[in-house]
């Protein structure tokens, strides 16, 4: 059965960490494949990171979520605001129509004074995050009609939208709607929320509107950022270093689709709700059929401890993750730290090479994974998968084994944060090639800051110095 498909075509990124613009397109420019893979390489400290962070924002945006504080420190410090902007290729199969969107969304910091009511006394500083001047444009192509790329919302004027006209079309003429709708752009802007996509106005746009390009466009984004964009950023990949697992999954059984994240305490029994189990026990089942062909004999079983209430009174079920080897079970916390990576991110792997709209992005994909496995996986993924899978990586095995068209790299220039390499022919190796720029530098752009092994050794000496040792 043939359903919609969203998809990431292109992100921008401007004055976000150290990345002072950045372009990257996602679609392979050597040969159409079905799947969308995209690995960025790149020296340290040299904005793969703020790939996978511009993502999440994305993420937070669409699903009408409050930014966390911390990204307004994203912001380049020499900058007053960051842009970003992501550009979307998307098949409604409700009205038959293909879709060119983008998307912009700009980011600052602000002191936030919500939850001070005085100006006596010292009060330590708090800031937030805002999203401001939200712009959505879109064209479209389908059987019988067909627009060219316009603006439909805008965010950036003192009113409540931009163009007047298109405002009327989404929400009606109703000036106490618009009133309302007012109110809840300075809410949304004072909790760090998009307006774009906040509850409110799609409620508001859904019961007004009568352009139904319009209304499948914001129904089919907002379902995409909820159910099928996924971010294994550093900070959930860091969990596992404190023996906790993230077990993001998406799974559909009996046309009803579950999907989140569940923390998993490999330390001690973990408490999770009670008509969880059953979702947790299938995605185990699922990621046991991969997980024994890439691993041989092992597999993953949920023991089942009892039963204790939440703090809320609620019924829980404590369970815990056991490794089964050779006929044996140990906890799972005994594993590598290899096995445990393949295991938080092994669900989402299996759905982006079943579906097509789903996008998973994640920060340091080889971390602990053995890198000839790392690279067959990919290769696998890339050449017969179906979704869109976004990563970063520091092992250079996958530049051997996936089409040179799903690798991009970063640059030693803030302006112009990423490339693709050119001069590539099918039978370079892209792994030597690599190597060979940073060595040459043969690209237009400098791929490697480079760094001189005697001052490096001495500074090793002056270090050991320090204290007359």
């Amino acid at each position: 059965m043939q359903r919609s498909v969203v998809r990431i075509s292109e992100i921008e990124i401007s004055n976000f960490k150290n990345v002072k613009h950045g372009l990257l397109t996602l679609d392979n420019p050597r040969k159409a494949y079905k799947s969308s893979i995209l690995g960025l390489y790149g020296q340290n400290g040299s904005g793969k990171t703020a790939l996978i962070d511009a993502l999440s924002v994305l993420k937070h945006a669409l699903m009408g979520k409050a930014l966390p504080a911390f990204y307004g420190d994203y912001v380049n410090i020499e900058s007053e605001s960051s842009t970003l902007i992501f550009r979307f290729k998307i098949w409604s199969d409700n009205l038959k129509t293909t879709y060119n969107v983008q998307y912009k969304m700009c980011l600052r910091k602000e002191l936030d004074e919500s939850d001070q009511n005085t100006d006596i006394g010292i009060h330590p500083q708090k800031y937030k995050t805002v999203i401001f001047n939200e712009v959505l444009s879109y064209g479209y192509q389908s059987t019988n009609n067909q627009a060219k790329m316009q603006t439909i919302a805008d965010t950036g004027s003192k009113t409540l939208l931009t163009p007047s006209t298109k405002k009327e079309v989404l929400i009606g003429k109703d000036k106490t709607v618009s009133n309302e709708l007012l109110v809840e752009k300075k809410i949304a802007s004072a909790s760090s929320r998009s307006f774009l996509f906040s509850w409110i106005l799609l409620n508001t746009i859904r019961q007004n509107c009568k352009n139904k390009y319009h209304v499948e466009l914001f129904n089919l984004l907002v379902h995409f950022g909820n159910t099928e964009l996924f971010i294994i950023d550093t900070q959930k990949a860091g969990m596992l270093s404190l023996n906790t697992i993230p077990l993001s999954f998406k799974v559909e059984e009996n046309g009803r689709i579950s999907f989140g994240s569940v923390l998993i305490n490999l330390n001690e029994p973990s408490l999770i709700p009670q008509d969880a189990i059953k979702i947790v026990k299938k995605v185990v089942e699922h990621m046991n059929i991969v997980l024994e062909q890439i691993v041989p004999g092992l597999t993953i079983s949920v023991e089942e401890l009892g039963s204790e209430l939440f703090q809320n009174g609620k019924t829980g079920c404590k369970v815990q993750l056991i490794s089964q080897k050779n006929s044996k079970g140990i906890p799972l916390k005994y594993e590598s730290e290899g096995i445990k990576k393949i295991v938080s991110v092994l669900q989402l792997l299996i759905v982006v090479y079943n579906q097509p709209s789903i996008t998973v992005a994640i920060d340091e994909l080889d971390s602990g994974i053995f890198e000839y496995l790392l690279g067959e996986l990919l290769h696998i993924i890339s050449e017969q998968g179906k979704g869109q899978l976004i990563f970063t990586s520091h092992n250079l095995r996958p530049l051997e084994t996936i089409d040179k068209g799903f690798i991009a790299f970063t640059t030693t220039n803030p302006e112009r944060r990423y490339i693709r390499f050119s001069n590539v022919k099918t039978n370079h190796n892209l792994r030597d090639f690599y190597y060979r720029d940073i060595e040459l530098g043969e690209q237009d752009e400098e791929v490697y800051s480079p760094t001189n092994n005697y001052e490096i050794a001495l500074a090793f000496r002056e270090a050991g110095l320090v204290d007359g040792s």
